[in-house]
């Protein structure tokens, strides 16, 4: 995992006042979900400057408000279907990387 991301989540859990639950982290490039992409671009996860938490409801809320105000440039919300499935998704790619950002989508 790339340090200055690693700081940003630290500093997301500190605020959050909570432990963060992480689904994903680093991903290689033949990880299922990357190499099913249909882009010529690997995902956030591979460059290690993303991660997946498991959160929902109030929380899933909480969280959002939070990566936002600490410059978390994608956020990703996975909020449907069975709670134990839900997640956010945070990284800090930017435009510089080449990537749409800041950038908020669901799933």
């Amino acid at each position: 995992m790339e340090p200055t991301f690693m700081e940003m989540v630290d500093h997301l859990r500190e605020v959050y006042g909570a432990p963060l639950a992480v689904t994903s982290a680093y991903r290689c490039p033949q990880h299922p979900i990357e190499a099913k992409k249909t882009s010529d671009r690997l995902g956030a996860h591979t460059f290690g400057r993303a991660i997946d938490l498991a959160v929902s409801g109030a929380d899933a809320y909480k969280l959002l408000k939070l990566a936002q105000e600490i410059g978390f440039m994608g956020i990703g919300c996975a909020q449907k279907g069975a709670i134990s499935s839900r997640f956010i998704h945070v990284d800090n790619l930017s435009a510089a990387d080449e990537f749409p950002r800041p950038w908020l989508w669901s799933y």
